[in-house]
């Protein structure tokens, strides 16, 4: 059994020939959590995440195949593990696994270390305004898309993502009011939007195999950019080079500056220079 303590439970059968389809509504009210650290997994289907405000710690909606899939939603104190568990039988790619939804909506009231794991989906997350002490996302072959909208109201120490073989796209990532925002990819498409409210000085590192990396910087933002490249072309506009590094034209005045280290082989590196984007 899946404990699923004060929480609203709506099964509903429904689907494909051929297939068992049911649809899972869940969520759990707020007590007296000042912290939580919350465990997200999914498998493969559409998943999105947005916050949301009220009562509520967590809502839940899950539509899945009970064949490959059994949902989960489990509490202790201080903990929470959402989505789904594969029960053993072979995920088959193809439409069927992004047949599957997840849709997620978090409490924007509690303070929350959030870690996502997931793999053959189709993502869309909107990170704003959640309390976000860390930030921890682990995707396999997907196509993901995250915004943070608005600031987060708390400091963040680390914000990482692991990004497999995927089309990965982000903005307003200063948004995040973190000090460190560290990207690993292997094979892809990765498009970092660096626009948003930097709090303080902060550091990005990218460690990335075979693809192409955008820069999306916000005008007025001191970067330096120091890179280790294989075989990688660099698009440096409105870069200047002193030593080992580039600069950007008003990196000493600027009020808050970003560091950004760059380990890659095998594709390109485009800089973007837009405007800011709070």
């Amino acid at each position: 059994m899946i404990p699923v303590a004060a929480a609203a439970l709506v099964l509903s059968a429904g689907g494909l020939s051929g297939q068992s389809w049911r649809t899972v509504t869940m969520s759990r009210q707020l007590g007296n959590e000042r912290s939580v650290e919350v465990h997200v997994q999914y498998g493969a289907g559409h998943f999105t995440v947005s916050p949301m405000d009220g009562g509520a710690l967590y809502r839940m909606r899950i539509r899945y195949d009970e064949e490959i899939f059994e949902p989960v939603a489990e509490y202790t104190p201080g903990e929470i593990h959402l989505g789904t568990h594969n029960i053993g039988r072979r995920i088959r790619l193809g439409r069927r696994e992004f047949s599957g939804e997840f849709d997620l909506e978090l409490s924007t009231e509690v303070a929350m270390d959030l870690r996502m794991d997931f793999g053959a989906v189709k993502a869309e997350f909107d990170l704003g305004g959640l309390r976000l002490t860390n930030l921890s996302l682990s995707t396999g072959a997907s196509r993901t898309h995250i915004d943070i909208s608005e600031p987060n109201p708390v400091e963040m120490n680390v914000a990482q993502f692991e990004v497999g073989a995927a089309e990965f796209t982000a903005r307003r990532l200063g948004n995040l009011n973190a000090r460190s925002i560290r990207v690993d990819a292997g094979v892809g498409d990765i498009s970092l939007g660096l626009t948003g409210s930097w709090q303080r000085d902060a550091r990005l590192s990218v460690d990335m195999g075979l693809g192409s990396l955008e820069l999306r910087l916000p005008e007025g933002l001191g970067v330096k950019i120091v890179k280790d490249t294989f075989l990688t072309s660099f698009d440096s506009e409105g870069l200047v080079k002193r030593g080992d590094a580039y600069y950007s034209l008003d990196y000493e005045d600027a009020d808050r500056r970003l560091t950004i280290d760059i380990d890659a082989a095998f594709g390109r590196i485009t800089v973007i220079w837009v405007r800011q984007e709070k």
